[in-house]
């Protein structure tokens, strides 16, 4: 415990190094005109990405809801023709010689 104690006290104690005041050439610190025209293109090259992924993700909703809609009315010509086979099978003059039609 003791030997932490005195780590921390000798690192406290010691004096850290300052730096020296000098003058920063800004060719080395800023990326320049070349670091400019990179993030421009890859900006440019980020925005045409999204616009074309919009693009798929408008036509891919479109195509969509044209299929949910072709669905629907095969759906919909799927019961009216069920509906029309079930009205043929049913025969009118089964039902006159049952003998109990009102009138008879």
């Amino acid at each position: 415990m003791q030997h932490a104690i005195a780590v921390i006290l000798s690192a406290a104690t010691t004096p850290s190094p300052t730096p020296t005041p000098s003058t920063v050439d800004p060719d080395i610190v800023t990326p320049g005109v070349v670091g400019f025209v990179v993030t421009a293109l890859i900006a440019i090259a980020v925005i045409l990405l999204v616009w074309d992924m919009m693009r798929r993700i408008r036509r891919g909703r479109v195509r969509a809801d044209i299929q949910e809609e072709l669905d629907a009315e095969e759906q919909a010509a799927r019961a009216m023709e069920a509906t029309e086979v079930d009205d043929e099978s049913i025969d009118p003059a089964d039902d006159d010689t049952r003998g109990d039609v009102p009138g008879r």
